[in-house]
């Protein structure tokens, strides 16, 4: 789909290739800001519960560069310092530079995914041994992802977020090919070692119950209600 020119802007809130590959499909022009963040500090018991407050916190740690932005292109004699835990307590407090007077909207897309095993949440493997263990284990069985979305209006301060599971289930995987994976190494850098759209696992990919986009990291259907419902 080409893309469109939009009554409002979007920033894509990740670097994820993946997820821009998906927002330029959905026909969206978009720019790209990364979070800098420390994943490993926030945990919650239920992966759905740890998507969403991953996805939060990387809305927030963007608002705040936003901030810094805004604030370093106004006089220099004029810096301000805010301490905001919340993006919420971010907008109330000061709008964010030209994102509140612009006559459009604009819309931060933030998103986070995890693989669930067994009742177990996996993220990126550690080492190419746990790639290759994490790849044995989705042999012959099934795994899910369960990604979260979070759309924020820089305009309004609206914000709201949904999170989507997909189940995948496989045929027996070959130990050649995980072990041509492991050595190509893309597996290494995706939650759970986990890539179905990879030409080497797609021939063992039994089922999805669920959209291969959302797998993907950025489920279509959701994001385009989350961006009607925040403008």
């Amino acid at each position: 789909m080409e893309a469109t020119t939009s009554p409002f802007k979007i920033i894509l809130g990740s670097s994820s290739i993946a997820r821009r590959k998906i927002l330029a499909e959905m026909g969206y022009e978009f720019t790209i800001m990364t979070a800098d963040i420390d994943e490993k500090c926030i945990r919650k018991e239920k992966p759905e519960d740890l998507v969403m407050a991953l996805a939060e916190a990387k809305a927030d740690a963007i608002l705040s560069k936003l901030q810094t932005i805004s604030n370093q292109e106004k006089d220099d004699e004029q810096k301000i310092l805010i301490a905001a835990d919340t993006a919420e307590a971010i907008l109330q407090r000061l709008p964010i530079g030209d994102y509140v007077k612009d006559a459009e909207p604009t819309l931060l897309v933030t998103c986070d995914q995890v693989v669930v095993y067994e009742g177990v949440v996996r993220e990126k493997p550690s080492s190419k041994e746990e790639a290759r263990q994490f790849l044995k284990d989705y042999s012959g069985g099934h795994a899910a992802t369960v990604g979260s979305v979070l759309v924020t209006n820089l305009k309004t301060g609206f914000r709201k977020g949904e999170w989507d599971r997909v189940e995948i289930y496989f045929h027996t995987i070959p130990d050649e090919t995980i072990e041509k994976l492991i050595e190509e190494g893309t597996v290494l850098y995706v939650a759970g070692g986990l890539i179905i759209e990879h030409p080497l696992i797609l021939p063992f990919v039994k089922q999805v119950v669920g959209t291969t986009d959302s797998v993907m990291g950025l489920p279509k259907a959701l994001t385009e209600k989350l961006i009607k419902e925040a403008l």
